[in-house]
């Protein structure tokens, strides 16, 4: 049985790929990529010249349970996911960074974890 995808996802991987032509990470200034589920969302630091995940935080890693207990909606939660990657760049000494919204919107979750690292200190 083959697998179809919907048209929304063919759509968001197009756009995904035309900003990965454009978009790179390297180790002094890597790539922040926001990926977002329906009820999670996840942040990574990416250098593309190593091919390897620098910084990895979402809402379903064991450290995040008891920080983001308080949050009240899912705009909230990605707006401390935000604030905790970007000071856990800053523990390791990175304070530029590419960002990458991975074919979605910059609106929303997208947009939260954004202003989220930029207020813990990171510049894009």
């Amino acid at each position: 049985m083959a697998v179809r995808t919907s048209e929304k996802c063919t759509a968001r991987f197009r756009r995904k790929m035309h900003i990965r032509k454009i978009v790179r990470g390297t180790s002094d200034k890597p790539r922040l990529v926001v990926f977002r589920s329906a009820k999670h969302i996840f942040a990574q630091l990416i250098d593309d010249e190593a091919g390897r995940t620098l910084l990895a935080y979402g809402t379903t890693s064991k450290a995040a349970a008891e920080s983001l207990k308080g949050s009240k909606n899912k705009t909230e939660t990605a707006f401390k996911v935000g604030q905790t990657i970007g000071a856990q760049a800053k523990e390791k000494g990175i304070e530029r960074v590419v960002f990458d919204r991975n074919g979605y919107i910059y609106h929303g979750r997208v947009k939260a974890v954004a202003d989220g690292a930029r207020k813990a200190g990171l510049t894009f």
